[in-house]
């Protein structure tokens, strides 16, 4: 039988490995001689982020125990003691960290990381001492503006002057959206930072199909600085000893949501447009649906009460009412996020028709878990 102290101890065998790994990556001969190649190179980027994440974690935790940053349990939260909510710093720290050591920083990503710096900053302050909607959403909007400064904007209007302006409105809808998106389904274990690791996976597979090395290796640099993250948030026997916080969350959905749009992609067709859709589908399905049942249902009336409206009706909360356990609805929602996204990758290369065919599989799919979710719903009711 394990006990507490064995376990404390493997704990600490795994730290001082990675803590070795990191040594040895850090080594100039082993990145120039094993890393180098390009087919090699986005292993490096993801073996450091992870490394870096997942080294400063404990670190984390210890200063949010500190200074007293931590998520109490209330009636709407599943957790049972105060839990520390720093665990978004070093995420942002191996991300940012994995992209300049491998010299992978170009104009627009610099922007994209000042606009996520700034995400960083404002989640930290509302998970101190907790800031307006309102004023949390001016952050999102002026960060977004930084990194249309670069020229990150969806191009799929022509370029006219309603074009530009359709281009600019779908590029502010779209990275506040999913920024928001990913923040609301940061309710379970486990939830957010592995949504991040499937769709930054995915993203980096369409890269290196069609052709953008450096997408790639931004997306690995992600993959890794949440993996190093999971160990700590989503325990098989244990409650997660840190969470993101909206550090951590808005951080997550704000840089995914911009590398989408600097990627090339989205702009040639609709089935161009379809693959980083499928990707994000379960983010644009859980913010829509939420949207469009509360308004229907007479919860939110405006604007305003629809940024501060706080409930437990999302896509997580309705699977775990009808399967009764938190860890399964994180399960499906992971296996829910992958299904899309292998419909995304089989885009690629799909013929008029066959793409046609997997939309609306896709489509099929969503409706199939909005019954289920409904269902939940009553229940859980």
């Amino acid at each position: 039988m394990t006990t507490p102290s064995s376990k404390n101890v493997t704990l600490d065998l795994w730290w001082f490995a990675s803590a070795g790994l990191m040594a040895l990556l850090l080594l100039p001969s082993v990145r120039s001689t094993w890393f180098s190649h390009y087919g090699r190179r986005w292993f490096y980027i993801l073996s450091f982020s992870f490394c870096v994440s997942y080294l400063l974690l404990p670190f984390a935790r210890m200063v949010a125990f500190r200074l007293k940053i931590l998520d109490y349990p209330s009636n709407r939260k599943i957790h049972t003691d105060p839990t520390p909510l720093l665990g978004g710093i070093p995420i942002f720290i191996a991300f940012t960290g994995g992209i300049l050591v491998n010299s992978i920083l170009d104009r627009e990503m610099g922007f994209i990381l000042l606009g996520a710096a700034l995400m960083t900053l404002t989640g930290l302050l509302d998970d101190t001492f907790t800031l307006s909607a309102r004023l949390k959403l001016f952050c999102q909007l002026l960060a977004t503006v930084i990194v249309m400064l670069a020229g990150v904007q969806l191009t799929l209007f022509p370029p006219v002057w309603w074009g530009w302006v359709g281009n600019l409105f779908l590029t502010v809808l779209w990275v506040t959206g999913i920024t928001n998106a990913l923040n609301f389904l940061d309710g379970m274990d486990g939830l957010a930072a592995g949504l991040s690791v499937i769709t930054a996976g995915f993203m980096g597979i369409v890269a290196f199909q069609t052709n953008q090395p450096l997408m790639g290796w931004l997306s690995a640099a992600m993959v890794g600085s949440c993996l190093g993250f999971l160990p700590y948030n989503f325990r098989r026997k244990a409650p997660a000893s840190i969470f993101l916080g909206d550090a951590g969350s808005t951080f997550l959905g704000f840089t995914l949501a911009s590398l989408a749009v600097k990627g090339n992609w989205a702009e040639n067709s609709i089935i161009d447009i379809a693959a980083p859709i499928l990707i994000f589908g379960v983010l644009i399905f859980d913010m829509i649906h939420l949207t469009v049942d509360r308004i229907t249902s007479g919860q939110v009336k405006d604007f305003k009460g629809w940024l501060e409206y706080v409930g437990q009706d999302h896509l997580h909360h309705r699977i775990a009412a009808l399967l009764h356990s938190p860890r399964q609805s994180v399960l499906f929602i992971y296996l829910l996020s992958i299904c899309l996204g292998l419909s995304a990758i089989a885009l690629r290369n799909a013929r008029t028709v066959d793409a046609l065919v997997l939309i609306v599989q896709a489509a099929i799919i969503v409706v199939i878990v909005t019954i289920l979710e409904r269902k939940g719903n009553k229940r859980h009711r």
